[in-house]
């Protein structure tokens, strides 16, 4: 007995030891599988706000504390510096503006490049297939970022982010309408081709960095084309700039206010050929895209580029047509100004919003929000096939978000100029945009030779001689 005491106890520790260390297993397991099964069970709605509302409550959270720690203080610095506010706020508006723009541009060339070749194009995602763009832009960013062996990866990582960024920094001298401008220097065209030329600066470091002959052939290409038609690009404008007396691009608008007779593009038409031409040639457009020419080098310097490093060499390209659209109708088309002298001038200064008071604007939204969807709906009703009640009450409020946006819009384009400006602005921008695209549909790509000759030969002499004969109409005419 006294022999079995001691196994007995021994068998019982370990035992004791085996159950603990298997209740830590277990625990260990159940915590590693937890998140997984969770995960798993939960639908996709459930997983995005999972996603994102605890980091949003976090983020209230750590604004409201700071706010009350150091509220005054930091209130009191900004009133000190509002350069510097108004600086910081315009950089992010316009970084913030070229996300949207470059998904509008895609979604036009997808589009309008269908129609042009009497296909539909994206139809499916979206009404219309609007958000094809997005998935696009989505599923580029979340393919795999995979660098080339013997590639130098820190240039290889720093070469989109300096093309973009060099493409988003122009941005900051374009006047979108009277007083939105990033910053209106005196020398804003001087900083525009100063901030465009560094692209190539980021196309070499990728065709260079990539340890890739096609990448290097596409990145001394980019250095070639856009050395070659800065120069004609760049003297295009020396005569816009002797007639408006300023560099500044906002002065260069007003120059040409009154009526669509006042633009440069009629004072100055040669310099206009030349400029639509070497822009093209900056931007990488066809038939000039011999930097990217899929048909010879594969993808020039983002062959070996992919995820989202390649996305911004595929925001850059799209931002850089928005780009030097809005440099062209600002400097040879009047930029926010109207086509015409308005015939008459309207206004909404007899009405001021809160002169009604909370309760007569509570019966027009509940008006507006309960009866107006209604009555749209019964059109639906009456005149469609197939809807039922729920179906007609939806689409009824949505034709009435439409009609009220719309008045909103027509409301603020009669009272603010800076509407009207921003409408002019865009309907110009956008023009030149799908002629871009219109170009990408219908030209051949040139061959390299020609390219290089033609920039050489012809917009070099032709730009030259524009200069010559504005700077002397210039004297002429206005004799000091």
């Amino acid at each position: 007995m006294t022999a079995e005491l001691p196994e007995r106890r021994e068998g019982g520790e370990r035992g004791g030891r085996l159950s603990v260390r298997g209740l830590m297993s277990a625990a260990t397991g159940f915590a590693k599988t937890f998140p997984r099964e969770f995960w798993s069970r939960l639908s996709v709605p459930e997983r995005v706000a999972l996603m994102l509302v605890p980091p949003a409550i976090g983020a209230a959270v750590v604004t409201v504390v700071a706010i009350v720690l150091l509220g005054g203080p930091f209130v009191d610095f900004l009133a000190a510096n509002l350069p510097l506010v108004r600086f910081v706020v315009a950089a992010a508006a316009l970084l913030v503006l070229t996300i949207p723009t470059a998904f509008i541009l895609i979604y036009l060339e997808l589009k309008v490049i269908a129609r042009m070749n009497l296909r539909v194009g994206p139809n499916r995602i979206g009404p219309w297939g609007v958000a094809m763009s997005v998935i696009h832009g989505l599923k580029v960013l979340t393919k795999e970022d995979f660098a080339p062996t013997g590639a130098d990866i820190t240039i290889f990582t720093l070469a989109p982010v300096v093309t973009y960024m060099a493409s988003v920094m122009t941005l900051l001298v374009i006047p979108f309408a009277p007083g939105l401008i990033g910053q209106d220097l005196n020398v804003g065209l001087l900083y525009f081709f100063a901030m465009g030329g560094l692209t190539v600066v980021g196309l070499l470091m990728a065709g260079w960095s990539s340890f890739n002959k096609y990448s290097l052939l596409g990145g001394l290409r980019s250095a070639a084309q856009i050395i070659s038609y800065e120069i004609p690009l760049t003297l295009s404008v020396v005569g816009v700039i002797l007639l408006a007396g300023t560099m500044s691009t906002n002065r260069i608008v007003m120059a040409q206010s009154g009526s669509a007779f006042d633009w440069f593009v009629f004072k100055q038409p040669l310099a206009w050929i030349i400029f639509f031409i070497a822009a093209t040639a900056e931007a990488n457009r066809t038939p000039f895209d011999m930097t990217e020419a899929d048909s010879e080098i594969v993808a020039g310097f983002a062959t070996e580029y992919s995820g989202m490093r390649f996305g911004f060499f595929f925001f850059a390209e799209y931002v850089n047509v928005f780009i030097v659209s809005a440099l062209a109708a600002t400097i040879f088309f009047g930029g926010w100004t109207a086509p015409f002298n308005w015939p008459w001038s309207y206004n909404l200064n007899w009405f001021h919003p809160l002169s009604m008071g909370f309760g007569p604007w509570l019966g027009i939204v509940a008006f507006v929000l309960v009866v107006v969807p209604q009555f749209f709906g019964l059109f639906v009703l009456l005149f469609g096939r197939g809807w039922t009640y729920v179906q007609a009450t939806v689409l009824g409020l949505l034709f009435t978000l439409v009609a009220v946006t719309g008045l909103v819009g027509l409301a603020g384009f009669i009272a603010f100029d800076w509407v009207q400006g921003l409408f002019w602005f865009m309907v110009k921008t956008y023009f030149f945009v799908i002629t871009f695209v219109w170009m990408r549909a219908t030209l051949p790509r040139v061959r390299v030779d020609q390219l290089m000759g033609f920039a050489w030969k012809w917009l070099l002499p032709a730009s030259l001689v524009n200069l010559f004969v504005t700077a002397t109409a210039v004297v002429l005419l206005n004799p000091r």
